[in-house]
């Protein structure tokens, strides 16, 4: 007999790269072994356009509304659903009640996470709002799955506090999609780096570095940032790109060297190392902060590098733009990382396997 699966999550399909990369992309594999699957998606599009724009607290206050009522029906159907998969959170506000509501229903509960979202961490648009947040109740969340999808160890030793049955499962890369259509085309060197506004701080510990390189290798080289807002830096030829779901392997292909900077924090500690995963199987030699999941998937100068201090950026690369032999070498036991670690098809039969597990038997959260 076939089961059914409701998802809830805030965005709609192939709108936010957590979603892609932690359950979107094992829908048809689901789907082929016995899984019918619906998703609950509470930020339409208009509604994504005002959600991170500073102020619009009316339309926000209605977003809120037509949230709420949304996850009030998915809690009155929840009953007709073999499993219910949340993802992060159903309200983007401090509420875990519709998590226990899920939890009280007759379907089991998957909860999947993939930062260290107890720790406080709010847009830039919405400061004004964080009063509204509550990142402890992620706790509570824990609590009532019967099952824990985790990103990395450091996040699943948090849920096992909460619930005793926690599978790490990594962000995996879709190898049949991110393919590597050729070389760089042009004879500069492409230094890339890839996300959404709210990580770009990230990147401010580099910027002296970027203009040092500049200096030292002019029309070589250039820098390439792919996100949902510029980022600017005086004294760099720079290209920004927003992010385009039907060209982002395009936009990907002509990096040559992807750098994946990070703070060493909490929250970084939570973080699954998605940058760096995607230059991986796109065969750019990825440069990572020796921070937290980053650790695990870099073994240094084989699949990549660890950087830490300015002059170990500076250094690795220097030398990966002088060293193009190199670059190509890395970026091939990057692919073969990917691969064997951390695609979907490495992981598909155990999620397969974790639906059944949880489908099949009853487990005492």
């Amino acid at each position: 007999m076939r089961k059914r699966v409701l998802f809830i999550a805030n965005h709609r399909l192939d709108r936010s790269p957590g979603q892609r990369f932690r359950f979107e992309q094992y829908l048809d594999f689901l789907k082929a072994n016995g899984y019918d699957w619906e998703l609950s998606n509470i930020i339409s599009e208009k509604d994504d356009k005002i959600l991170y724009q500073k102020g619009k607290y009316f339309q926000k206050a209605l977003i809120a509304f037509k949230s709420w009522w949304k996850r009030w029906k998915d809690a009155k159907r929840a009953d007709d659903f073999d499993l219910i998969f949340v993802f992060r959170e159903a309200l983007l506000t401090g509420s875990s009640y519709f998590e226990k509501r899920f939890g009280q229903s007759k379907a089991k509960v998957i909860f999947d996470f993939d930062d260290a979202i107890w720790l406080p961490n709010v847009s830039a648009g919405n400061k004004a709002l964080q009063i509204l947040k509550k990142p402890s109740k992620t706790e509570s969340i824990i609590g009532f799955a019967d099952m824990v999808f985790a990103g990395n160890p450091y996040l699943a030793k948090f849920a096992k506090h909460y619930c005793r049955n926690v599978k790490v499962i990594p962000t995996t890369i879709d190898t049949a999609y991110h393919i590597r259509k050729s070389q760089n085309p042009s004879d500069r060197i492409c230094i890339g780096w890839t996300g959404t506004q709210t990580t770009l701080k990230y990147l401010d510990p580099l910027k002296p570095i970027f203009i040092e390189l500049q200096k030292k290798y002019g029309r070589k080289i250039y820098f390439k940032i792919i996100c949902d807002q510029p980022w600017s830096l005086e004294g760099i030829d720079l290209v920004n790109e927003k992010w385009n779901k039907t060209k982002e392997i395009d936009q990907l292909n002509t990096i040559d060297i992807g750098v994946m900077p990070l703070t060493e924090d909490a929250w970084s500690l939570g973080k699954c190392g998605f940058k760096g995963l995607q230059y991986m199987a796109m065969e750019s030699a990825a440069i990572l902060s020796p921070v937290g999941v980053n650790k695990e998937i870099i073994e240094h100068e084989k699949n990549g590098f660890l950087a830490e201090t300015s002059e170990d950026w500076m250094r690795t690369l220097s030398l990966l733009i002088e060293n193009e032999d190199l670059r190509n070498q890395i970026g091939k036991e990057a692919r073969k990382t990917i691969e064997q670690r951390y695609s979907v098809k490495a992981y598909q039969l155990n999620y397969l396997n974790y639906f059944n597990e949880l489908t099949e038997q009853k487990i005492d959260k």
